[in-house]
């Protein structure tokens, strides 16, 4: 087993976004709106959280290229009474591509939201019937040529 030898690749520049969805009950996103979660606003914590695991994305993946990360935007936003959108853009210079970072980056916004709510997902018999993460996916990716 080894990693991925990118020793000739040139170094180009890169960029990723992937995007996915977390469905709530009603209730719990007029919470977020309203800025009544508990725990704190789960939008602007799960930016910081997405950027973070974005960094960390080899700490995390084994073989994952630790690569130098430009810059990553984190967008979030509430797209009807029950749905979440959350969209992570990775750039680099580098040797290979961010779409791991990328996808890990949406991933972790999504959880972080998760963990924050979770509390308000509960049905009586203490299930979490509602709450859905989905369609966690790369859209977008772009390789520049030397």
């Amino acid at each position: 087993m080894s990693m991925v030898d990118i020793t000739a690749k040139p170094e180009v520049y890169r960029e990723a976004t992937a995007v996915g969805r977390i469905k709530l009950r009603p209730e719990t996103i007029k919470l977020i709106r309203e800025g009544l979660i508990e725990k704190g606003d789960p939008i602007y914590t799960a930016k910081i959280a997405g950027i973070l695991a974005a960094k960390n994305t080899p700490a995390l993946i084994p073989l994952c290229h630790p690569i130098p990360i430009t810059n990553v935007d984190i967008d979030i936003i509430i797209i009807d009474e029950s749905t979440i959108e959350v969209s992570a853009t990775v750039r680099s210079r580098a040797q290979t591509g961010v779409e791991m970072e990328a996808l890990v980056a949406a991933s972790i916004a999504l959880l972080t939201i998760w963990d924050m709510v979770k509390k308000y997902e509960k049905n009586s018999e203490g299930q979490y019937p509602y709450t859905l993460i989905q369609e966690i996916r790369v859209i977008r990716k772009v390789k520049e040529k030397g």
